[in-house]
């Protein structure tokens, strides 16, 4: 593992605003959406990545040479590793069975290591087992799913990104999947610290294909990194107005589909939040709404997974 590189050689702190663009498919008014797939290691992640190990540094909590474990079924494993590569820290990814091979190589290629628990424990099993490694280690755990500098990230950056992007600064809905909660929870703060008078939207995905097929999901199989029951910083308590908008996950990658036709080269989330948006925003019944999500994360992780099922099969 490189010792990692001189603080001035580093880019992490140099990373430009994401763009905010309006994306209207086929008669739906346009939704704001923020492409966070533009990001170093193509996901939003890299923002919580960024900000729980420079402040862990700068409290003293890490050193160069120090190991990272994290439990994660992705995007949030690589994001920590390319941060770790910069840093000069070693990582361990601790991931359920049955991840893309896309994935894992693109964890390995920053350097990291991958542990793979049983695909039959869930993610619960997985975060158990990095509890588990990281104090056998004596390795920093950043905890993504309980950490309140998860949403502490997108409250400083994202959302003000967007509240700088946006025309007005006005947004009157969010709406976003729900995995640690961070990205939701985050976002609805750093709008509200704002002045926007937001309402929260979750993307609840819901599956066809019967649970826990392919991935660590626990009500839907085919959307990677939304989880059930797993956040302990997403709640109702922390967002006022909270509203649930539930879509099967056949119309979610079949979205992602369409976004990726039309250039925006996104995974399966992007479908999800992009298609509870729209409904969101049919709710609302004002043609001057402003909607804003996030398409979290790039299509090549996703290669072998349901998502790109029909060009392997030669459908498309």
């Amino acid at each position: 593992m490189s010792r990692g590189l001189p603080n001035q050689h580093r880019y992490l702190h140099r990373i430009p605003p994401t763009p905010l663009v309006p994306v209207a498919l086929g008669d739906h008014p346009p939704i704001w959406c923020k492409l966070e797939f533009l990001n170093p290691s193509g996901s939003t992640k890299d923002r919580i990545a960024r900000h729980i190990l420079e402040k862990a540094c700068r409290q003293g909590k890490l050193n160069p040479g120090d190991t990272v474990i994290e439990a994660s079924s992705g995007s949030t494993s690589i994001a920590m590793a390319l941060a770790c590569a910069q840093l000069g820290l070693k990582f361990i990814a601790v991931m359920p069975e049955g991840v893309s091979n896309e994935r894992t190589f693109m964890i390995r290629a920053y350097g990291g290591v991958v542990m793979l628990t049983p695909k039959a424990e869930g993610i619960r099993g997985t975060i158990d087992r990095a509890v588990e490694i990281a104090a056998e280690r004596g390795a920093f755990l950043p905890r993504q799913f309980s950490n309140p500098d998860n949403a502490e990230a997108h409250r400083i950056g994202t959302a003000r990104e967007i509240l700088d992007q946006i025309p007005d600064g006005a947004v009157d809905v969010v709406a976003s999947g729900v995995g640690t909660g961070g990205t939701l929870v985050g976002l609805y703060q750093g709008l509200t610290d704002g002045g926007a008078s937001v309402t929260p939207v979750v993307a609840r995905p819901v599956s066809l294909y019967g649970e826990n097929e392919l991935e660590c999901c626990s009500f839907s199989s085919q959307i990677p990194g939304v989880v059930d029951s797993i956040s302990e910083i997403f709640s109702e308590a922390v967002l006022p107005g909270l509203t649930t908008i539930e879509v099967k996950d056949d119309l979610a990658l079949d979205t992602a589909r369409q976004l990726i036709a039309a250039g925006f080269p996104v995974g399966p989330s992007s479908g999800l939040n992009y298609v509870a948006a729209v409904e969101a925003r049919k709710a609302l019944s004002r043609p001057d709404a402003v909607v804003v999500t996030v398409f979290p994360d790039r299509m090549e992780r996703y290669f072998t997974t349901e998502l790109f099922r029909p060009l392997r099969c030669g459908d498309a």
